[in-house]
C-alpha cells in the first residue's frame, strides 16, 4: 500500500531488493478510500488479484510467526524448495482484510510494533537479504555479535 517514490524508505528498500537473487519485486496497489473496513476489503480484492497464481501468500501481520534471523533463512529456504512464486503482503493503514489473511500461505510477524508499511518494506528487504545470506553461508549476518542498546536514551528536558 501506499507510494514509496523518491523517498529515504525507497531507497532503502531499493539497496536490499537489488541484493536479492531474484530481485524482489515491488507491486504497489492503490490505496482505498471509504470505511475503515471498506478499505481492508477494497485493497484486499486487489492484493489478491494482483498475486501470480500460484503463488505462497506470506501475510504480514503483527499476529504471525516472529521468528529470528536464522529460522527466516530456514523459512526461505523451505519456501524456495516449494517451487513457488512467493508473494508478500503488507497492508495499507487499515492493515490486511481477513480475506488476505485467510488466503496466506503463512502469517509472518517482522516485529511486535506497529510499523508504518513503508519502513515494513524496507525491514522485509532487509530480512530477506539477511536470510539469503545465512543460507548461503555469507558472513553478512553476524550472529555472535550481541545486540546493544547502550547510549540510546529519551532526551531529557
Amino acid at each position: 500500500m501506499g507510494r514509496a517514490a523518491r523517498t529515504p524508505e525507497a531507497a532503502l528498500f531499493d539497496r536490499y531488493a537489488a541484493r536479492l537473487r531474484p530481485r524482489l519485486e515491488l507491486v504497489e496497489i492503490a490505496d482505498a478510500k471509504g470505511s475503515a473496513a471498506e478499505i481492508r476489503r477494497r485493497e484486499g480484492q486487489r492484493i489478491l488479484a494482483a498475486l501470480s497464481e500460484g503463488a505462497m501468500l506470506v501475510a504480514l501481520d503483527l499476529g504471525g510467526t516472529a521468528p529470528d534471523s536464522e529460522g527466516l533463512a530456514r523459512l526461505l529456504t523451505r519456501w524456495s524448495d516449494a517451487g513457488r512464486p512467493l508473494a508478500f503482503a503488507i497492508g495499507g493503514a487499515e492493515g490486511l482484510d481477513q480475506a488476505v489473511l485467510e488466503a496466506s500461505d503463512m502469517r509472518l510477524a517482522l516485529s511486535r510494533l506497529t510499523l508504518p508499511h513503508l519502513l515494513a518494506r524496507v525491514l522485509l528487504a532487509e530480512a530477506l537479504f539477511r536470510a539469503q545470506s545465512i543460507a548461503a553461508g555469507h558472513p553478512y549476518h553476524r550472529a555472535w555479535r550481541p545486540v546493544s542498546c547502550a547510549g540510546i536514551a529519551p532526551r531529557r528536558k
